[in-house]
């Protein structure tokens, strides 16, 4: 049978966590669905175990992941920990599978906080064994402690470059090289929206710290790089590129990469909710109001998955999110909603008042954008760019359609990592914005569930 929540808030991240606090606070039930078993997202994953010494190596805002999971502890919140969310409907009924069972329950409202992707980064060479994301070396540093040995490459754009190089060198790690992307004329872009990050001057004052951290452990930085191609016959062996001028050839055991995050529109994109396209960050994004709702009654969206902004923000969104549900289902009045919101409201722009500058000084750069015709753009059914802009030429208007003519975008990621990739080449092939453009129809099964699963159902939930 269904079961029936107040509340539900899928993800455990920074906004979910805060979300579930302030909600149960207000006395609200609360139900929060995770893939994870333990909380934190992926910025506080495995927080809640961290030791002195980790936390000394990931840096000292780790230990606010630890914090933020006090909230699983009050008395309105249930924790479901390691349950795949695969199907949520307009009606707010949501489907997951739990230890190989699937469950149903309905809930009075429900706060969407996914959290972000890391956008693909396609380049020749790049489905190697060997590269992988900047993303997967922080979850096998927070759940493994495990530090790349040999030789270490970081390449591409974005602070998480910077982050990982430095918590790899506390830790006694070694890296080879820095190779960065940022092309050189986004700091001239930039530099217009230099006020608002001197405003909110934490992230600069982080950014030349960890910048002093890599220099002083004396890791090569290469800057403004571009035309990267990973060589290697079974795994990557070199990494090429071009630097000043200059033509590099590095040897690579392990090479991570980098071009930022995107909102995790999955879910969002198949309850058919309105989206945005965001020109800075070059991706979707949900449209919300200014409680983080969408526009389908009772559900809301807090955190990255509304639009990249960082954890500490996602934190101050989840927090409004929880108290406008917390309003929503009678437990608090608007008085006190426009009260505790307050202070929320304006942490919250002081916060995103570094947003332009960064989303200006490390957008996606249009190589990776639309990557040269022997890139694999969608590496679950292996179709290339080149595939990809023969079939605009054949009439291939959109991303959905790539998936009749060549099959790009029906593989297991259903279009999580090539959508953005797929929408821009056909984008830059037909001369037309990317929004025009649109993304991929997402449809339940979001994750993947097994007939099995679907089976064990109530009859009344399979309909």
């Amino acid at each position: 049978m269904t079961r029936h929540v107040d509340l539900a808030i899928i993800g455990a991240g920074p906004a979910g966590l805060a979300a579930a606090g302030v909600a149960a606070q207000a006395g609200v039930a609360t139900v929060v669905i995770d893939e994870q078993g333990a909380p934190g997202g992926q910025i506080y994953r495995g927080g809640e175990r961290a030791s002195p010494d980790v936390e000394g190596i990931l840096g000292p805002e780790y230990a606010r992941g630890r914090v933020l999971g006090e909230a699983l502890a009050q008395s309105l919140v249930t924790h479901v920990g390691r349950a795949i969310v695969w199907r949520v409907t307009q009606q707010r009924e949501i489907h997951l599978t739990k230890d190989g069972v699937a469950q149903a329950l309905h809930a009075r409202q429900i706060i969407i906080a996914t959290g972000a992707l890391e956008r693909a980064m396609p380049f020749p060479g790049w489905t190697l064994p060997g590269v992988m994301t900047v993303g997967a070396g922080q979850i096998l540093l927070k759940t493994a402690g495990m530090i790349p040995n040999g030789r270490v490459i970081l390449a591409g754009s974005g602070p998480l470059l910077y982050l990982l190089s430095a918590q790899y060198v506390r830790a006694g790690g070694k890296i080879s090289a820095i190779v960065e992307t940022t092309p050189r004329r986004n700091i001239l872009r930039a530099a217009k929206h230099l006020p608002g990050i001197l405003r909110a001057n934490t992230y600069l004052r982080k950014g030349i710290g960890l910048l002093r951290e890599i220099r002083r452990a004396g890791v090569r930085h290469f800057q403004a790089a571009s035309n990267l191609a990973a060589k290697g016959h079974g795994t990557i062996e070199t990494l090429r590129f071009v630097a000043n001028g200059i033509a590099h050839e590095l040897p690579c055991s392990l090479l991570f990469v980098h071009q930022g995050i995107v909102p995790n529109v999955q879910i969002t994109r198949s309850l058919r909710l309105s989206h945005d396209w965001d020109e800075l960050q070059r991706c979707w994004r949900p449209s919300l109001g200014p409680w983080g709702e969408t526009d389908v009654e009772g559900i809301s969206v807090a955190g990255d998955g509304g639009g990249i902004a960082g954890a500490l923000a996602a934190e101050l969104q989840g927090r409004i999110a929880g108290l406008h549900a917390a309003n929503s289902l009678g437990a608090i009045d608007d008085e006190m909603l426009q009260r505790e919101s307050k202070p929320e409201r304006k942490a919250l722009a002081h916060q995103l008042a570094a947003r332009p500058f960064i989303d200006v000084l490390y957008g996606p750069t249009p190589e990776f954008l639309s990557p040269p015709d022997e890139t694999i753009a969608c590496r679950c059914e292996e179709v290339t760019a080149a595939t990809i802009r023969r079939c605009v030429s054949l009439g291939c208007l959109g991303p959905n359609q790539t998936k009749a003519f060549c099959r790009a975008g029906m593989g297991p990621c259903q279009g999580r990592f090539c959508g953005l990739t797929v929408a821009e080449i056909i984008a830059s092939a037909r001369g037309v914005p990317v929004a025009d453009v649109g993304y991929y129809r997402i449809r339940p099964p979001i994750k993947p569930v097994t007939i099995g699963e679907l089976a064990a159902l109530p009859a009344d939930e399979t309909d």
